[in-house]
């Protein structure tokens, strides 16, 4: 069974986020970045299933400018066998990506694609229903627990209600949250391992996939500062202030 794992290059999460003085976009300049935390976990996954002898192949694929090889090699440094880097310096949307991973998978065929819920830069959550929906797969989202068996994939994802179990037919789209498992960290021989092992690259025009945009940024700005809090002598005080100056009762 072949896995495919989608990873995205992001700011890392332990970063503070600065915004362009001319509020253009997310400055970049010298900023740590990093392999998508979802994305991670997607990863982790992937191998754990090659450990438990269900995948054969793990095939990791990313997005991005050339720097992209970077988070590449980070997952096959984890367990993965070979990645593919679709090269573009264009801002990809969730869509565009969606379209460019159909290409790949037509061409690889995979049994289960992997990807994280969402990435933490843009947070739309969307690029793994489009996949199933192109590629016209059945979808796990929010993949708390993932049990292959046979030519189905159980997927336990959690809802309002509590905790919910779909039996999904093969090949099957599976997005993955953040209790599906804790990642690990990878060794230095790995590290050096995953340098010998096959990178291959494309471009999205290969895929016949049209990377332009259709949504562009106005503005960017940073969130508004927290006021300083006050302090209150007494509860009649805390009532006073609550009623009659933050109008909440």
């Amino acid at each position: 069974m072949k896995v495919l794992v989608a990873v995205k290059r992001v700011i890392d999460y332990n970063v503070k986020v600065r915004v362009k003085p001319d509020n253009t976009d997310v400055d970049l300049a010298n900023v740590k970045m990093a392999m998508n935390p979802f994305c991670e976990i997607a990863v982790e996954e992937a191998v754990r299933l090659k450990e438990k002898g269900v995948a054969s192949e793990i095939v990791v694929v990313s997005i991005g400018d050339k720097k992209s090889e970077e988070q590449i090699r980070t997952a096959l440094a984890l367990g993965a066998d070979r990645g593919i880097l679709v090269e573009t310096d264009e801002n990809v949307s969730s869509l565009t990506a969606a379209k460019i991973l159909k290409g790949i998978v037509d061409k690889e065929e995979p049994s289960i694609v992997l990807l994280g819920k969402q990435s933490i830069d843009s947070d739309n959550n969307q690029t793994g229903q489009m996949l199933a929906a192109l590629a016209g797969f059945p979808q796990g989202t929010f993949a708390s627990e993932v049990v292959v068996d046979g030519d189905k994939v159980n997927v336990t994802r959690e809802i309002d209600g509590g905790l919910q179990t779909v039996a999904l037919n093969l090949p099957a789209v599976v997005t993955t949250d953040l209790r599906l498992n804790e990642p690990r960290y990878a060794k230095l021989p790995d590290i050096m391992k995953a340098k010998r092992k096959p990178l291959d690259k494309t471009t999205p025009a290969d895929l016949g996939v049209e990377v332009a945009s259709k949504v562009a940024t106005l503005k960017v700005e940073p969130p508004a500062e927290r006021s300083a809090g006050i302090k209150v002598g007494s509860v009649e005080e805390l009532v006073e202030k609550l009623k009659n100056e933050a109008k909440v009762l």
